[in-house]
């Protein structure tokens, strides 16, 4: 039935009370501080990353599975009722990183990210019809949207003093002036867990603090430890913050340290805070569970840790055997990637260099010469005269300084690569302390935004493309970290 044009539609009225409350609608969920606002905002972020995102990776990353679609492949066995693949793995996937237990081939990574993908591998019809690139791009807005919103707890709360408007281009210089830009884009199995990482871990500052949601906080440890196993470690801020909420009137901030220990003690209320770690660690239990039963169903061995990796069929299986996985034997060649490695320039009438102005080596570069914000981290601002911000500081800090640890004595020190990847799995804390530091955006920040900015669209934009080749040096065997003489 048409509708008859009455005469309140010609004179307005109804058009104007209906704008009216529209607009009512709109203040009220755009007020300051409001919970709406806040999800308006965080919705923002992830339309603006996931579209600059999907606009750098390009058509073939939309349109085509990638090359290297481990993830979809584990969900493609699961779909067949099996833990292996069932055979050799594709050859477009060039074998690299798949395990090989008794004339069987696994998949080496840990089963969330699969999980995730599982519904649309099964509506494709299998894994070589599911666009597992696109799947990624899709998720990577989501960690700079979540971060935003832990960082605007931490300014409800009193313990930063940055505007709504600082942790909103704070949430973008993550999104776009750090590593995790090129990860998003590029999509194949070694970057798609820490996109699912970095949400879960921005989720995880978000319940941690003030210990205020223990099962949704060990709910997201789970799902990191399902993603990216070495990021449990920041499962210390929890503990820490359980700690200072279970003690009456909090932690004392005058006398000696033996003093203030002898008073936390005293004051502690043991029963709150074992209940918030049991509630803690049920999740996290069943994380566990999961991986025992993995390892069970694929090698007969019930441990809830890790250890595909010493399966892998690659060209430096041998240095795992002999080193093992971590150890102090590769803490040399990852500390002087990540504080050292710059671009190579090339030397005069070098044919080599094919007319590229630099090269890159794709062991990645420094961490602090494609994220100099990093460096404000180091110089927080007022932190003795505020005596919750620092221990909080000093936390966040502390949780961080773990997993990263953990990354420099590993057997690989992310190649290939274009920055040091493994940073993802701590740069949602160090984005944290950033917001703590409370150090002003003035120009020489701003700079160092614009430089860590524009060196990770061009990574973003160069890195693993075919034609962009000339930018980097790539040495299979993994020895040669700085410019040959």
């Amino acid at each position: 039935m048409r509708h008859r044009l009455t005469t309140s539609d010609r004179t307005g009225e109804p058009l104007r009370q209906g704008a009216a409350i529209e607009r009512g609608l709109l203040g009220r969920s755009m007020r300051r501080d409001s919970r709406a606002r806040r999800m308006v905002l965080a919705a923002f972020i992830y339309v603006v990353c996931a579209s600059v995102y999907a606009g750098v990776a390009g058509r073939e990353r939309l349109t085509e599975h990638t090359a290297f679609n481990h993830y979809a492949l584990l969900a493609e066995a699961w779909l067949h009722g099996r833990q292996d693949l069932g055979g050799p793995p594709p050859a477009y996937t060039q074998n690299n990183d798949f395990a090989e237990y008794k004339g069987k081939t696994f998949i080496s990574f840990p089963p969330l990210p699969a999980l995730l993908m599982l519904p649309f591998v099964k509506l494709a019809g299998s894994a070589e019809n599911f666009r597992d690139g696109q799947f990624v791009i899709w998720l990577s807005g989501m960690a700079p949207a979540f971060l935003f919103l832990a960082l605007e707890k931490l300014r409800r709360t009193g313990r930063s003093s940055r505007l709504e408007s600082e942790n909103l281009v704070l949430a973008f210089l993550f999104a776009f002036g750090t590593v995790y830009f090129f990860t998003a884009v590029e999509g194949t199995v070694w970057f798609a867990a820490m996109v699912v990482a970095a949400a879960a871990m921005a989720l995880f500052v978000l319940f941690a603090l003030d210990a205020e949601r223990p099962i949704l906080a060990g709910t997201m440890i789970g799902c990191i430890w399902l993603s990216r196993p070495p990021a449990l470690l920041l499962s210390l801020l929890f503990a820490l913050e359980a700690m200072r909420v279970s003690t009456d009137g909090g932690f004392p901030s005058e006398g000696s340290w033996t003093k203030r220990l002898r008073s936390t003690l005293a004051r502690l209320n043991v029963g709150a805070l074992a209940r918030r770690y049991a509630l803690f660690s049920i999740p996290i239990l069943v994380s566990f569970a999961v991986v025992a039963w993995m390892n069970w169903t694929r090698y007969g061995r019930a441990t809830p840790l890790y250890f595909d990796h010493t399966f892998l069929t690659v060209g430096w299986q041998a240095r795992i055997l002999r080193w093992g996985l971590f150890g102090y034997h590769y803490l040399p060649k990852n500390l002087g990637i990540v504080l050292t490695s710059l671009p190579w320039l090339p030397t005069p009438g070098d044919p080599a260099a094919l007319g590229a102005p630099f090269k890159i080596n794709e062991h990645g570069l420094a961490l602090w010469f494609t994220t100099p914000l990093y460096l404000w981290v180091l110089w927080p601002k007022g932190l003795n005269s505020d005596p919750e911000r620092k221990w909080l500081y000093c936390s966040v800090a502390i949780s961080a300084a773990l997993p990263a640890v953990l990354g420099l004595l590993y057997q690989n020190s992310g190649w290939r690569q274009f920055g040091y990847r493994f940073s993802n799995d701590y740069a949602v804390f160090l984005f944290v302390l950033l917001a703590l530091g409370a150090r002003p955006m003035k120009w020489l920040f701003r700079a160092a935004a614009a430089w860590g900015v524009a060196w990770n669209l061009f990574g973003a934009v160069t890195f693993d493309k075919a034609r962009f080749d000339r930018f980097y040096y790539r040495d299979g065997s993994q020895t040669i970290v700085y410019q040959p003489d």
